[in-house]
């Protein structure tokens, strides 16, 4: 191996937040590490759980990513050593594929100088998604409000409250974001579009404002979680009796299983459990095993550290401190 290594560390994310289908992201703190340099042999390592079956070979994600990175600046470095390990649950809604591919994007543009835009970064990440919520999120960090008509990517951030908090349920079975979207009807009628656009726009106004009173009524939606209920028994119960158990409002996560609420930090220590109790005993009553996490708001994107050349230092070892328990 030779020239510097670089580890990049990256936020997962939430998206849609109820009505911004494809639109609304924010940051959370949980986290997925990548470390790249260049080498004489293409070397991948993956840690974490569910991580085993994650190609070692050059047709990692990560890898083909870099690649992409390299040939938009018109360098070459076709092999790297590659070491990850992520905390992320994988197709969990959590944004592990958007994590993944932003890591990819700023290790490798880190390794050969940064000659690419934080913007350019995001034009590509955006097209290689698909949409720009969870990439902008795990990007830029914070809450991200974008949009993207299939050729250009336009981003908004705004601060998170600092009283907001959430609690995430993540059930045990996995779900695809392309069989959550095939649950989706091709068309919707005037009245839920209008619907949407309102509950959207005044999400995005509340979170601006600070205005967590309203969140509860801004994170109604029609156009995506009410189709996708069939694919997770319990989230219609929770997204429309969470508040009355001390959440501010709840949605769906990404594509799902996983559902999150938004709490105001505030609140008493017995209402954060009484929560916690209903998203488990609502799920368990429909069979369903799932874990809960507190996960702050995280402010930051994704963040670079160059290594010395010559650290020896393994990944695990660099990072044991910050791997949550």
């Amino acid at each position: 191996m030779y020239g510097p290594r670089i580890l990049v560390k990256v936020p997962a994310s939430t998206a849609n937040l109820g009505p911004g289908f494809d639109t609304l992201g924010m940051a959370l703190s949980l986290f997925e590490w990548i470390e790249m340099q260049a080498a004489d042999e293409t070397t991948i390592t993956a840690y974490g759980k569910g991580m085993k079956d994650i190609p070692s070979d050059k047709s990692n994600l990560i890898y083909k990513v870099a690649q992409l990175v390299f040939e938009e600046a018109g360098v070459s470095v076709p092999e790297l050593s590659i070491s990850l390990y992520c905390e992320i649950p994988l197709t969990r809604g959590l944004g592990s594929s958007a994590s993944a591919i932003v890591g990819a994007l700023v290790a490798a543009n880190a390794l050969i100088g940064s000659p690419l835009s934080d913007d350019k970064l995001f034009q590509i990440a955006t097209k290689l998604e698909g949409h720009p919520d969870n990439v902008g999120a795990s990007m830029f960090g914070g809450i991200v409000v974008s949009a993207w008509d299939g050729e250009r990517a336009d981003h908004v951030r705004i601060e998170p409250h600092p009283s907001l908090e959430t609690l995430v349920a993540i059930p045990s079975f996995q779900l695809s974001t392309e069989k959550a979207r095939h649950a989706l009807p091709k068309t919707l009628n005037m009245a839920d579009a209008v619907f949407n656009v309102g509950r959207s726009s005044l999400l995005v106004a509340a979170l601006s404002a600070g205005r967590l009173d309203l969140i509860r009524t801004a994170m109604r939606d029609r156009l995506h979680q009410p189709y996708r209920a069939q694919l997770i028994p319990g989230m219609s119960s929770i997204l429309a009796n969470a508040s009355e158990h001390g959440a501010l409002g709840a949605a769906l996560s990404g594509a799902g299983p996983t559902i999150i609420t938004f709490v105001d930090g505030s609140s008493s220590a017995s209402s954060k459990a009484e929560l916690e109790r209903f998203l488990l005993d609502t799920l368990a009553a429909e069979g369903i095993e799932a874990e809960t996490m507190w996960l702050p708001p995280y402010q930051h994107g994704a963040v670079w550290t160059k290594l010395d050349e010559h650290d020896k230092t393994p990944l695990m070892d660099l990072i044991r401190s910050e791997v949550r328990a």
